[in-house]
């Protein structure tokens, strides 16, 4: 048998499919998430299944997870994000105790007990400026690429201070900082900076390793360290950062109802 996880995030849309029998991974894909969610969700799905030589008759069970999982009507049922994380992380990291989860639109801070599951969590999604949204809005403002943002934060002499805590004004304070003429790398390390001290703000003191950081953000080059420095602990990068979420959500579509 085979099962289906789809995480429809809020910037892009996850697939895995997996084997029943041993939970091996299939086939993967992701795409940029629109308007019409559905139907991105449903031509990806697609493609993960052409490419895998497996037709949708093929499919036992779907889970749909992430902020448009409802969208997704072709699923059989939907799962909460956090459950999704902790399982796939689980599942590529058994003996991780803290997911740092960074996406589009919001951060979340997952503790986990001994067997993977949730304990506790907190989440962030009422502002972007501590999510990938904030980072994508810097970048293109400095006039970089995304995935080069930390290589150029790693030419910084000392980050800049980013107070602001709305993406908006601190959108508005680069601009003034650019204008008084801060250099383009020190602004761009003030940023991963301040987006990791946000995230040390949702942990508190209650940080348990190992550290495991999943989400598109976990893949922009220096956020690891920026991540590492605010939170006082070594952090690792999930294997499969962008696809833990869709992964779970396959995972738990394979257990018996």
């Amino acid at each position: 048998m085979i099962y289906a996880g789809i995480d429809a995030g809020s910037r892009a849309i996850k697939v895995v499919l997996i084997n029943g029998r041993d939970r091996r991974v299939m086939g993967s894909g992701i795409a940029d998430q629109g308007l019409k969610q559905e139907a991105l969700a449903s031509r990806l799905f697609d493609r993960v299944l052409k490419r895998a030589g497996v037709r949708r008759r093929g499919i036992r069970r779907i889970v749909a997870t992430g902020w448009g999982r409802d969208a997704v009507t072709f699923a059989d049922t939907t799962i909460t994000e956090i459950t999704c994380q902790a399982c796939g992380v689980y599942r590529e990291q058994g003996d991780a105790k803290t997911v740092v989860d960074i996406g589009g639109q919001d951060s979340k801070l997952i503790r986990l007990d001994t067997g993977g599951k949730v304990r506790d969590f907190v989440m962030s999604d009422r502002c972007a400026a501590g999510t990938g949204r904030f980072l994508e809005v810097v970048a293109a403002r400095l006039e970089v690429p995304l995935g080069s943002l930390g290589e150029l934060a790693g030419l910084a002499t000392k980050p800049s201070a980013i107070n602001s805590m709305c993406v908006v004004f601190a959108e508005t304070e680069i601009i003034g900082l650019l204008a008084s003429g801060e250099k383009p790398a020190n602004i761009a390390a003030g940023v991963q900076a301040s987006v990791s001290a946000r995230i040390a703000s949702m942990a508190g003191r209650n940080i348990s390793e190992p550290v495991v950081f999943t989400g598109g953000v976990a893949l922009v080059s220096g956020m690891t360290q920026a991540l590492e420095s605010a939170l006082g602990y070594p952090v690792r990068v999930a294997s499969r950062a962008q696809l833990t979420g869709a992964l779970g959500a396959a995972i738990l579509a394979s257990r018996p109802e």
